[in-house]
């Protein structure tokens, strides 16, 4: 990377973290009754606790880790996988990779969705591609600085900028009211089969 676009990528990923850290205060601290859900939900989101915070975050932090060494363990397989048949880098990275080193979300996403709990299974959803945008993106730039063989940036393909952009229009269109049915989950799905085929069928 360029030292310019090196150095504009390090202040916006300073940007990021920074709207990172103030999503988590507008979602746990300031306006946390916006994701608390209504009727039932709430009720037990209200329930007393059974386990001390401790164990909660001991729990956490297991699972946490078991999840993301299991995670290491497919996205290694997956990877020499695509590119024995022949799947580009950027294939592999953008949708490989992707699915399956997010699996557990996504899985969890879908178990929510069958119980009919459409607000956790969206939020769970949105939720970890903002993870990913505002937070894990600028930590992998700071890394690369500060003990990767080279640095990165944040300098994208057009195709990979018309692909966020899209997802980004199509989940607010989705979202947007409040409801859903079986023929938004089709187009989401058709959606995003279109966009793997424009990345798979894209130049090594």
């Amino acid at each position: 990377a360029g030292s310019g676009s090196g150095w504009l990528s390090l202040e916006i990923s300073v940007v990021l973290v920074v709207c990172y850290v103030l999503s988590l205060v507008f979602a746990l601290r300031t306006h946390a009754e916006l994701y608390q859900g209504t009727g039932h939900a709430a009720d037990a989101a209200h329930a007393a606790p059974t386990w001390s915070k401790g164990k909660s975050f001991a729990v956490l932090v297991g699972a946490a880790a078991i999840v993301g060494w299991m995670s290491e363990i497919l996205v290694g397989g997956a990877e020499e996988a695509a590119h024995a048949l022949g799947m580009t880098e950027v294939f592999v990275g953008v949708i490989v990779v992707a699915l399956v080193g997010n699996a557990a979300e996504h899985s969890t996403a879908v178990l929510v969705a069958l119980r009919n709990k459409m607000d956790l299974s969206v939020q769970i959803a949105v939720g970890s591609s903002l993870q990913i945008a505002l937070f894990i993106a600028p930590l992998l730039v700071f890394l690369s600085y500060a003990i990767g063989p080279q640095p990165i940036d944040l300098v994208f393909t057009p195709l990979e900028v018309v692909a966020v952009a899209v997802s980004v229009l199509v989940v607010g269109q989705i979202a947007d009211d409040g409801k859903t049915h079986w023929m938004e989950g089709v187009l989401l799905l058709a959606v995003y089969v279109v966009l793997g085929l424009a990345f798979f069928n894209l130049p090594g």
